[in-house]
């Protein structure tokens, strides 16, 4: 009896235990939702302004709690790739219709092959409503690349705005900008002229960082604010090969600058950089030969592309004497040129004056240069031009290790990718062979710290 007893109650406790299971399966998501339910609407409105803004919306089925806090958000991301056309322009004037927020602190909008015909009348009137709400960040994208949109009229006087990210977007030459609290600019994929960049900059005093990302259209760019610390430029849009080739930079306040991408025959030219500390230099320039002809062809005339690499070389010993009180330096493919010629060039005119070359760059010192980063990244195949290519790059390393008088780290980065040509790992064999040399050079030179990283 005593048994029988004993597993009735284990039983009767398995079952209890099985129920509890049950029941806290069951209520799980409820118990949650109470829980978080509890909470204050001030934080659930924080909580909904970090979500996709078509998700804040869906949270008004959970209960009636929860029905119009959405209403509250003031973070707002749409994106029309998660709709039809129709149904997208209907979901943001739903939401902005019942936005009861004061003050909008960030507005995203992504969208691209808008069919619509008057969509641009729908942005402006969307663009507009963020502007009267005092938004704090713009994000302004579209991935078409047939078309660009204007800025409305309306966005010139956002006095509230402190960051501004735009993709395939103009400026109307109608817009007066009176940015006066922006911090931060992001410009992707445009064109704008000298008065388009005067306007620009005379417009946000305040700002901090300007990032111009396959930027075309300009030939100067001046910046006489010393609020103005970072500038980026990445990559060329659409060149003109025969009117865009000359970019003056002048900012003498300017301590963070980074010149990336390929600029096809752009040259930038440094007049004032005199307070820089870090300079990141990493651009690409085509060969002129290859601009003319679309490929390596010897029907462009040799002395062309001579004179095209004169330039380059005095360019970048030009960068060198500009640079000479940075305290951290990043160099790429260009400043390999500036003691070799090209293939093509050596071919057919000779060698260049290393010695002058030299004697030039050595007269540049760098007493404060604590940090240098030269990239690897061969585009074509090392089986046949290896020896070419690693004269350069030593040239350039032991010019460098010359000049930097308290240098701390000599770093060499390389993309370590194997050749599609001859299935050889190109940039990792020079890159051996490189730090072995570099390391007997270093000897007699600054004694850093070689860093090579793979």
């Amino acid at each position: 009896m005593d048994s029988l007893k004993e597993g009735d109650s284990r039983s009767s406790n398995l079952g209890e235990s099985t129920s509890k299971k049950r029941k806290g399966g069951v209520s799980g998501v409820e118990e949650t939702l109470d829980r978080v339910s509890q909470l204050p609407d001030a934080l659930l409105v924080q909580i909904l302004s970090l979500l996709p803004t078509k998700d804040a919306v869906a949270s008004c089925v959970l209960s009636k709690r929860w029905c119009y806090l959405w209403y509250s958000i003031y973070n707002f991301l749409f994106i029309n790739s998660d709709y039809r056309t129709e149904n997208f322009i209907y979901f943001v004037d739903h939401v902005l219709a019942h936005c009861t927020s004061s003050n909008i602190k960030k507005f995203q909008l992504n969208f691209d092959y808008m069919t619509r015909w008057n969509f641009d009348l729908e942005t402006i009137r969307w663009i507009s409503f963020a502007v009267e709400r005092k938004v704090e960040d713009v994000i302004l994208c579209s991935d078409d690349e047939e078309l660009t949109y204007k800025l409305p009229l309306s966005m010139g006087t956002c006095s509230s705005l402190i960051t501004l990210n735009l993709s395939r977007w103009v400026f109307d030459k109608r817009l007066a900008i009176a940015w006066n609290s922006l911090k931060s600019l992001k410009l992707d994929l445009i064109s704008l002229d000298d008065d388009d960049i005067v306007n620009l900059l005379s417009g946000c005093p305040a700002m901090e960082t300007l990032e111009l990302f396959f930027f075309r259209g300009f030939r100067r760019l001046e910046i006489t604010s010393s609020n103005l610390k970072r500038l980026t430029l990445a990559g060329h849009w659409r060149p003109d090969f025969e009117n865009d080739t000359s970019l003056e930079i002048m900012a003498p306040y300017l301590q963070h600058l980074e010149i990336s991408g390929n600029l096809y025959n752009l040259m930038c030219r440094l007049v004032n950089v005199s307070s820089l500390v870090n300079a990141k230099l990493t651009f690409n320039i085509t060969c002129i030969k290859s601009i003319q002809s679309g490929e390596y062809d010897n029907d462009v005339e040799e002395a062309t592309c001579g004179d095209y690499h004169q330039v380059l070389r005095t360019l970048v010993q030009d960068y060198l004497h500009k640079l000479s009180y940075a305290t951290e330096l990043s160099i790429g493919t260009c400043f390999r040129e500036f003691g070799s010629p090209c293939r093509f060039e050596s071919k057919y005119l000779g060698k260049v004056d290393n010695a002058n070359i030299e004697r030039r760059i050595s007269s540049f010192p760098f007493p404060n240069l604590k940090i240098v980063k030269i990239g690897i990244s061969v585009e074509m195949c090392l089986k046949y031009n290896f020896a070419w290519q690693f004269k350069k790059l030593f040239e350039l390393s032991k010019f460098l290790l010359k000049i930097a008088t308290v240098l701390e780290k000599f770093i060499i980065t390389s993309e370590r990718r194997k050749c599609r040509r001859c299935s050889m790992n190109c940039e990792s064999r020079l890159l051996s062979q490189l730090t072995e040399k570099l390391l007997r050079c270093a000897r007699s030179s600054a004694n850093p710290v070689f860093i090579f990283q793979e």
